[in-house]
């Protein structure tokens, strides 16, 4: 009997930068180390990181953009994601046939091509929903005119109806989704940690000794500083910290579209307790997320259920506690007990307060550096893989007892 095969369709897959690309590539490694046969289609190029046994084709297209290109013109990344979101269905189409069709978010609205794509390989359908689009759209800077917002809506709900099943990465998305699809198509599988990131020990660190950290309490944002992330209370507390704690170091690691604003504010505010680096290569992350003794992550209200950031995972994955300014719904927030603490986005007089907190707490800061470690060891890619294996599988058995594979069907669920 031939092997169980996967299709994966999603814009970016290493070295291109963006976590889902990383996400497929956890994902597929571990699916092949199973028994899977596993293709993924991405945008673009060059050349692919892929896992041995991991099929990569790519568009041929232009490399995805990155933030900086996308930060000068919303316009122009709307194209360039359609342009994209064409490449991607038309090679996925023209591929051998596979028993699993999954699409992701990257590029926004790819949901809908998805039971177009699975119809043509008499495939079951994924749906893997990083981000919910195109509600998230707003909130990223992108405002279409309302009548196409309302279109775009409707489309998009049908498309998922018409998935076999939607993966959602958090049970505050998960709510959202339920609202146009049925909650029993919908599984939670959340998002794990990088596998490269692991606690390094302080002293030994070659990120602090590099960047000069010394034994100063070390505070760390690292990661997409986007429109979906507000920095104006980090930069807040920020100041009240240089006022009273000018010892406590703040270090921004990271690029996206709100980079250029926060590094405008540092130097007109002089904050000399604030630095802003480049985004790490992903194989010095465990060095770069453990050089802090406490990290930051930021969520706009607005994206509740939309999206669950990934920066809180990385820090407990170091080993680390985090100060997460989000709303109280997210799964963000619920992943945070005994590691952390949830604040409201705007409230940095509370952060400079937790910060000041944790510095001069060694004892506590150290035990929910191990908690943190402990709630990101109990969730990992091997569990996750096994999860969404069993699921693909189930829907894959189930389409070959309950109709026959027929490549030309025009719709998957007619």
């Amino acid at each position: 009997m031939d092997s169980p095969s996967i299709l994966f369709v999603n814009r970016v897959f290493p070295p291109d930068k963006g976590a889902t690309g990383r996400c497929v590539s956890d994902l597929a490694e571990r699916m092949v180390a199973m028994g899977w046969r596993v293709t993924v289609v991405a945008d673009g190029c060059g050349p692919s990181n892929a896992p041995p046994g991991v099929i990569v084709r790519r568009t041929g297209g232009e490399s995805p953009s990155d933030e900086r290109a996308a930060s000068r013109d919303a316009r122009l990344t709307t194209r360039g994601y359609l342009a994209a979101a064409v490449r991607l269905i038309q090679r996925a189409l023209r591929l051998p046939r596979h028993d699993v069709v999954v699409t992701m978010t990257d590029p926004p609205l790819l949901a809908c091509a998805g039971p177009l794509i699975a119809a043509r390989h008499g495939a079951a359908s994924i749906h893997w929903s990083q981000d919910v689009f195109p509600a998230l759209l707003p909130v990223l800077g992108i405002r279409l005119p309302e009548p196409l917002m309302r279109m775009t809506e409707r489309a998009s709900v049908r498309a998922l109806r018409r998935h076999d099943a939607v993966v959602a990465i958090g049970r505050c998305m998960a709510g959202r989704l339920a609202a146009g699809v049925g909650a029993e198509r919908i599984t939670v599988l959340p998002n794990w940690p990088d596998p490269r990131i692991r606690p390094v020990p302080r002293a030994e660190n070659p990120f602090r000794l590099e960047h000069g950290l010394g034994n100063r309490f070390t505070v760390a944002y690292s990661g997409n500083m986007g429109l979906a992330h507000p920095m104006d209370a980090v930069l807040d507390a920020a100041t009240l910290l240089a006022r009273s704690d000018s010892a406590i170091e703040i270090v921004l690691i990271g690029e996206g579209r709100r980079r250029a604003a926060v590094a405008e504010a540092v130097e007109r505010r002089g904050l000399a307790n604030v630095r802003l680096l480049p985004l790490q290569p992903p194989d010095r992350l465990a060095e770069s997320l453990s050089a802090a003794d406490l990290h930051l992550a930021t969520m706009d209200p607005r994206a509740e259920g939309l999206l669950v950031p990934s920066k809180v995972v990385g820090a407990l994955a170091a080993g680390r506690p985090c100060l997460f300014l989000g709303p109280s719904g997210s799964d963000a927030a619920a992943m945070l007990e005994g590691c952390g603490q949830r604040l409201a986005p705007d409230d940095a007089a509370g952060l400079a307060t937790a910060i000041r907190r944790y510095a001069q707490d060694p004892v506590l800061c150290a035990g929910h550096g191990a908690r943190a470690l402990a709630v990101a060891s109990s969730w990992d890619a091997m569990a996750a893989a096994r999860r969404f294996t069993a699921l693909a599988d189930t829907l894959r058995q189930t389409r070959l007892r309950g109709a026959s594979v027929l490549p030309g069907r025009s719709l998957p669920h007619a």
